[in-house]
């Protein structure tokens, strides 16, 4: 194996972690709500099932029983998972506008000409590093409404120009992405126009509820399609947090499936915006924010501040959070797109790649960190790839020119 640099992780256990089953919590997660959620969300003639990638040439590598990704970047052809969130949301946003329930509405319906007479025009906002802009952008045009999208500073221009191709009205800004959030919030507030945000706050909670069950609908995928190969579920799932939305939905779904047998949760972070991380280092695991530019590669989930749903969710479920280093992410980024022996090809961006980066490190280093989250020769463990090469450019500096 690679000699593996000392100070590229560093992790802390949840001394909150619960292994009893919170059913209030997790009733919005419950199997026939999100088997609505992806019932709507296959309606759309683009849905495809994304590939459960199996990886048996590299569990045998890292001495493990199984290694499974869910590749997203194959959805809906926008390259990242984000899209199923913003799709939810706003059709359900145009449901509720009708009157009607989102079961009995198709796409075709909230595209139509009665459907924009009878509602008008509406303008979707939000701010973004660029897969979930990009992601609403795309929902909003294909039924039918405009949208506005904000992204932080050190966005990438080509991220910039994917969203502009979806027709919204796009702009990088001077901040950070918790502030951007906030001018978006405002500029919603002051027009009129609509936030669609996966991060909540008071008096903003329904929206972000429905963008992280649009999210839980992967985890429905998952595990529909273990049960029907007749495979065995995960031990532990590794979760990419930003704001943490992402990470809430999959541990909640996955949690109320299994309940008490649920898999081992844990959530992966940048070092330059581990706000879980740090939330679970404080001393009464109290929510904390970070803040400053968050410079990393991992554009997806340079976030400071938690979402307050998906914390009461992974500060209760999830075992420990690891912090990393950018050199995590571009490892995994390169051990995914250079398989061994059989294993699939899988081209994964900065924020995809951090997981399986994650596990090499944790399997090729340190035994005692393995044995504080029971991650030995029998752990089937689970990442999903949430975003593809995003920024092509950047994904070749990676594995071609070796950055970081």
């Amino acid at each position: 194996m690679v000699n593996i640099p000392a100070g590229d992780y560093k992790y802390v256990l949840n001394e909150n972690f619960s292994p009893e089953f919170n059913g209030q919590e997790l009733s919005y997660f419950n199997t026939d709500n999100i088997k609505k959620v992806l019932d709507f969300q296959k309606k759309h003639e683009l849905y495809t099932n994304t590939p459960l990638e199996s990886l048996p040439d590299l569990a045998e590598y890292l001495n493990i029983a199984d290694i499974k990704v869910k590749d997203e970047s194959h959805r809906f052809g926008l390259n990242a998972f984000k899209v199923m969130g913003g799709i939810y949301a706003i059709a359900k946003y145009l449901a509720d506008q009708l009157g009607r329930d989102i079961e009995s509405l198709s796409f075709q319906e909230l595209q139509s000409p009665a459907v924009r007479e009878e509602i008008g025009n509406i303008t979707f906002i939000t701010a973004t590093d660029g897969n979930h802009g990009r992601g609403v952008a795309w929902a909003a045009r294909v039924l039918g409404q405009q949208s506005v999208i904000y992204m932080p500073k050190g966005s990438l221009p080509s991220r910039l120009e994917a969203v502009r191709d979806e027709g919204a009205h796009a702009e990088i800004t001077d901040y950070n992405y918790d502030e951007t959030v906030r001018m978006t919030a405002g500029l919603a507030e002051e027009n009129g126009w609509v936030m669609v945000q996966d991060t909540a706050w008071e008096g903003y909670d329904q929206i972000p509820l429905w963008i992280v069950q649009g999210y839980a609908a992967i985890a429905h995928e998952i595990i529909q399609e273990l049960e029907e190969k007749n495979a065995e579920p995960p031990t532990h799932i590794f979760l990419q947090a930003g704001v943490g939305s992402f990470a809430a939905a999959i541990a909640a779904y996955f949690k109320q499936y299994y309940k008490e047998n649920a898999p081992t949760f844990l959530i992966v972070e940048p070092d330059q915006a581990d706000c879980y991380y740090q939330s679970f280092s404080s001393v009464n695991g109290d929510m904390e924010i970070v803040t400053g530019d968050m410079a990393t590669i991992m554009a997806g989930l340079a976030c400071g501040e938690p979402n307050p749903r998906a914390f009461r969710i992974l500060s209760q479920y999830a075992t420990a959070a690891f912090s990393c280093s950018d050199r995590v992410s571009a490892l995994g980024m390169r051990i995914l797109g250079n398989p061994l022996n059989s294993d699939p090809r899988i081209i994964s961006g900065e924020s995809g790649a951090v997981p399986l980066g994650l596990l090499y490190h944790l399997r090729a280093g340190s035994e005692e960190d393995c044995a504080a989250i029971n991650l030995d020769e029998n752990a089937r463990v689970l990442t999903i790839n949430t975003e593809g090469d995003t920024d092509r450019q950047h994904y070749l500096d990676m594995v071609w020119e070796g950055f970081y």
